[in-house]
């Protein structure tokens, strides 16, 4: 008897088990779509007519599905995204980027129908700076609405224009508003793609580095990779006179001049993001010091001068003061720019790394100083 009870365990168990496997491939299959698909489920719902629909596969990782048309002046949009809990967006860019555009984002509310949909403008990265129920976009009346089912929101509005922006941006967030305010929190991840509307294609956004990675690559190596080289150069190479000159105000103006570069894309980035303030203050910091060393380099006075001495202190140690206000606004633009923490982490490295060799060289001078 006891085989038999233990079996009928074992199959029961087994049984569940299947039962599980075919309810989570059930769930899904309802909570994913494909412009193969329709919105028979869903169209007697949506308020505007759904039955000639161009499709867009609009963000292939999230699976978001943009269904559009037009007739006149008037678009229709249908948005069809998972329910994870949280917000989509939906933004419409005159240039591929999130600030200074629109966008409509909505959320279920919980109660397996409908939710809650409205306008945004997005004035920049932070939730305070999107305000709700502004923005470009000409909201046709009471056809704006979130309609939730089979886990999946489908945000569904209209407006009018003669042609809707070239760019549209996704989003997706990590939850919903909370209070009556409908301030969103910050995107958990945001995608942007060019759109032909003609053409029902789409294409990456930019193709390539943006104003915000051409200011981080360009200060961060002007700064943060070149004028500690320069620096070390002037160290620790003075041996090879005249190679160390020559070699430190190549490398120092170089890394300048790329430094200036960063300051200058920096400037046309319109962010309002925590932490910015202060990024933007060390940065102007910053390029006041390299701008006193380039002023220090062209009065720099004779070796033989009695001021010599006070010269190289204040050439000295604004330099340092230089490169140490650049690693860590490296790492306050790191994290504003929300990077991977393998790119803190690589910096971070390569620091330890200079720190090394610079303890390594120093111990080297004190030798050869005691022992001279």
């Amino acid at each position: 008897m006891k085989p038999r009870s233990s079996c009928s365990i074992n199959g029961a168990l087994l049984l569940l088990a299947l039962v599980c496997c075919c309810l989570s491939s059930v769930a899904r299959s309802q909570s994913s779509d494909s412009c193969s698909g329709s919105l028979a489920g869903v169209s007697k719902l949506i308020p505007f007519d759904t039955s000639n629909l161009t499709c867009l596969d609009a963000w292939s990782s999230q699976n978001f599905i943009v269904r559009y048309t037009s007739s006149g002046s008037t678009w229709s949009f249908v948005l069809s995204a998972p329910d994870k809990g949280g917000y989509v967006a939906v933004g419409f860019s005159p240039d591929g980027a999130m600030v200074g555009s629109s966008a409509v984002a909505g959320w279920s509310s919980g109660n397996g129908v409908g939710g809650v949909a409205k306008q945004y403008k997005l004035g920049g990265t932070s939730s305070g700076s999107c305000p709700p129920d502004q923005g470009s976009l000409s909201l046709v009346a009471k056809n704006t609405l979130v309609v939730s089912q089979a886990w999946r929101i489908y945000l569904a509005f209209q407006f009018t224009a003669a042609q809707p922006t070239p760019y549209l941006i996704y989003a997706v967030g990590p939850s919903k508003p909370s209070g009556n305010n409908y301030y969103l929190a910050q995107h958990r991840s945001y995608s942007s793609v060019a759109v032909n509307y003609v053409a029902g294609t789409t294409s990456s956004a930019g193709g390539g580095f943006d104003t915000k990675k051409w200011h981080g690559a360009l200060a961060g190596l002007g700064w943060g990779v070149l004028m500690p080289a320069g620096i070390a150069l002037a160290r620790y190479f003075k041996g090879h006179d005249p190679f160390w000159f020559y070699a430190h105000i190549s490398v120092q103006g170089l890394g300048f001049v790329l430094g200036v570069a960063g300051v200058v894309a920096g400037f046309k980035l319109n962010d309002d993001v925590a932490g910015d303030d202060s990024h933007q203050a060390l940065g102007i910091t910053i390029l006041v010091f390299g701008c006193l060393q380039v002023l220090a380099f062209l009065a720099r006075p004779d070796k033989s001068s009695k001021v010599r001495r006070y010269w190289n202190w204040y050439h000295h140690y604004v330099g340092r003061a230089a490169v140490a206000c650049a690693a860590v606004n490296i790492f306050i633009g790191l994290h504003i720019a929300q990077e991977a923490n393998a790119a803190r982490a690589a910096y971070g490295i390569f620091l330890v790394v200079v720190a090394l060799i610079a303890v390594f060289l120093e111990v080297k001078i004190w030798r050869r100083s005691r022992s001279g």
